[in-house]
């Protein structure tokens, strides 16, 4: 199947508004392009939901952090604890912030969508670290945040993909079954990249193989990991315990499509339960430009409603 005419259409757009960065563009070059697109093309935030901006307290360090909470839902909610897409390197709060309030309306969940330290400035391990220590953070407290204490799920999008499967991970192995449940759209999982998709989708649009070569240098620019640390390649080591159940969206038209099936089998050989949903007409990062395409959003609605009963 082709890519969508909207995306497509949103992508020519993007082209003509902003040239190509230059070859050698540095790390905060590329964060104020992805910014100035995100704002350009920004639809309104649904009027329909709460905001709430707050700083987790972590140990050594604050983290901002965003609550959204559909307006018309009355009593506690679960909390659905989110980490935004862009290599490690990219993305805040405001550039996903439409696409996550449209998550908790869809989904009638609270979602806390979380700021964690960027690379190169913060490379690997500090986004796995930030990842997992505002879930645990945000699980401690959710009495006293006004959530239910009995649900909770984590969820990312590409690099943030990654960031939710390393905290789910991390919390369960120190709190049985404390994630339960987990939201992967187009996860960034493996650091290579010769596979069928990465070779079939190299120049995207939405991400390119190169692109994604830069992202993984860039997270990765510190203190090399080692060949079976979980936190940088989720993939590595079999889990202790049965991971999470796990929704899987894949992107046909992403370098990364390989990667959500690579890691659908992964859990679902550690002995977890695995939905995939595979969007044939879609480029990697659609959920967070799905105001610009009605195929996109119709495809986001049901991935919010499925979470939404995972959750309950």
């Amino acid at each position: 199947m082709t890519i969508d005419a909207d995306l497509l259409g949103y992508y020519r757009a993007v082209a003509e508004t902003f040239p190509p960065l230059l070859y050698d563009a540095d790390a905060q070059a590329v964060r104020q392009r992805f910014s100035d697109v995100a704002r350009t093309f920004a639809r309104p935030r649904p009027g329909e939901i709460a905001v709430t901006d707050t700083v987790l307290p972590l140990e050594g360090r604050e983290l901002p952090a965003r609550f959204y909470r559909p307006a018309a839902a009355s009593g506690a909610l679960p909390l659905l604890v989110y980490f935004h897409g862009g290599g490690w390197v990219v993305g805040d709060l405001d550039t996903h912030d439409e696409f996550v309030a449209r998550l908790a309306i869809d989904a009638n969940c609270a979602v806390a969508s979380v700021d964690y330290r960027l690379a190169p400035e913060h490379p690997f391990p500090a986004p796995c670290d930030d990842a997992l220590d505002a879930l645990l953070w945000l699980a401690e407290h959710r009495s006293r945040l006004g959530f239910v204490t009995d649900r909770l799920a984590v969820g990312g999008d590409s690099a943030g993909a990654h960031l939710a499967v390393v905290a789910a991970r991390g919390a369960n192995e120190r709190v049985a079954g404390l994630v339960g449940a987990q939201l992967l759209l187009y996860p960034a999982m493996r650091r290579q990249f010769e596979s069928a998709s990465c070779i079939a989708n190299a120049n995207g649009p939405g991400l390119t193989n190169d692109e994604m070569k830069w992202y993984w240098a860039q997270f990765l620019s510190g203190a090399a990991p080692v060949a079976d640390d979980v936190r940088a390649f989720p993939l590595a080591e079999p889990f202790e315990r049965a991971p999470s159940p796990a929704l899987i969206v894949a992107a046909a038209h992403d370098p990364l499509y390989d990667d959500a099936f690579e890691l659908s089998r992964f859990l679902q050989t550690s002995g977890g339960r695995v939905e995939l949903i595979d969007a044939a007409d879609m480029t990697h990062g659609f959920g967070r430009i799905q105001s610009h395409s009605p195929v996109a959003a119709a495809h986001m609605k049901r991935v919010a409603a499925r979470i939404g009963e995972m959750l309950r």
